[in-house]
């Protein structure tokens, strides 16, 4: 299947349905899902395949029927690189997370029993890259998938139903979720100088700075990044020391075969700015201006697993953002993108002096685009 999850979309797989030695992690599997999307391509334009030539729509997806107590699928997601012959495995895709559910419901991968003919199903994922827990609530309508609705999602072109995501306990479990100890830090970067951060592992490994710090007021566009080469280089220079600062590569080379973890953002306070739709975005409409990089481009609206991270940072004092926030952590914030606007809502609390992420919600949506065949040379 070929579906639109939230913001981005991919090519869906059962794991049952791909070649014998392409069912295993390794390096046929791998070029197998580069050919499908048409990666390695110097032209950047996936002409020969499924992707769509940017970081929302160069992803795959491996889904089987789980085999642990009190879940339904094992969810595997792959970023495909563009002009590069690799797919990092190092995260999650949490806007690709809504369509999960849709299909697993679509392949008969949920017990009959637990499919409510009209209402609401509840699909249990395990997110295979990070070990974690994920719910998604799917509509549904005379014992289907419901996709169409009048949810609108900044960044979607057209409204459909509303499906809700829960990320329980999204912090890295094999990492602190302040790798350096501190809600608040500094790192520097040669020739760049030094900037204030909040690293932290919640949703995906992300990198926080303040805008100024860039010489950015956060409410930037695709255009104005995406378009300047000395721009994009500068933010991966900076990108490389902070996943060194976090102990996430040994060394700089590293980073270039690890582009989708860790995520670079940048955060601002509200500020009036033109969405990529031509509407007009109020500073009253928002708690914050969020721009993030995402797999060497400014992404065009935000990554899902990067929403998980802002709603975390901004639960704990301490951090960028909760400074930025100001006052008493609140429930769930609205933030600008370059498509608009998000609300999105952790639960943090502290155990033993730890903080310690519950539950992290927001809303996307999903549909079908295509099913059958996909042919590979």
């Amino acid at each position: 299947m070929y579906m639109r999850g939230g913001t981005s979309k991919g090519v869906f797989f059962r794991l049952q349905d791909l070649p014998d030695e392409a069912r295993v992690p390794g390096p046929t599997r791998d070029a197998l899902l580069l050919r499908i999307i048409g990666s390695p391509d110097p032209y950047r334009k996936h002409t020969d395949g499924m992707g769509g030539a940017t970081s929302s729509t160069s992803k795959t997806v491996i889904i089987s029927k789980s085999d642990r107590a009190d879940y339904d699928v094992d969810y595997l997601f792959g970023q495909v690189a563009i002009d590069k012959p690799v797919i990092d495995w190092s995260g999650n895709c949490g806007n690709l997370t809504a369509a999960v559910g849709a299909f697993a419901v679509h392949q008969g991968l949920i017990d009959p029993a637990r499919v409510p003919e009209d209402g609401i199903c509840t699909v249990r994922i395990w997110q295979s890259n990070i070990g974690k827990s994920i719910r998604a609530h799917v509509p549904m309508r005379g014992g289907c998938v419901q996709e169409d609705g009048d949810f609108i999602l900044d960044g979607v072109t057209f409204p459909a139903a509303e499906v809700r995501i829960d990320f329980l306990h999204p912090a890295d479990a094999d990492a602190a979720l302040f790798p350096t100890g501190q809600t608040l830090d500094t790192f520097s970067v040669p020739d760049e100088g030094s900037f204030k951060a909040t690293f932290i592992n919640a949703g995906i490994p992300t990198i926080f700075v303040r805008a100024e710090d860039l010489g950015f007021d956060g409410t930037e566009s695709q255009l104005l990044i995406n378009g300047n080469d000395e721009q994009l280089s500068r933010l991966e220079r900076i990108r490389a020391h902070g996943a060194l600062k976090m102990g996430l590569i040994e060394n700089l080379e590293q980073a270039q075969a690890r582009q989708h973890t860790p995520k670079l953002a940048w955060i601002a306070a509200p500020r009036d700015f033109c969405a990529s739709s031509g509407a007009a975005i109020s500073q009253d409409q928002i708690d914050l201006n969020v721009r993030a990089m995402s797999m060497g481009q400014l992404h065009h609206a935000m990554m899902g697993t990067a929403a998980v991270a802002i709603a975390s940072a901004v639960a704990i004092p301490g951090t960028l953002l909760a400074e930025l926030v100001g006052g008493q952590p609140p429930s769930s914030i609205c933030f600008g993108h370059p498509s608009g606007t998000l609300r999105v809502g952790a639960l943090a609390t502290q155990v033993r002096d730890q903080w310690v992420i519950e539950r992290v919600s927001m809303s996307r949506s999903a549909r079908v685009l295509m099913e059958g065949h996909v042919w590979v040379p």
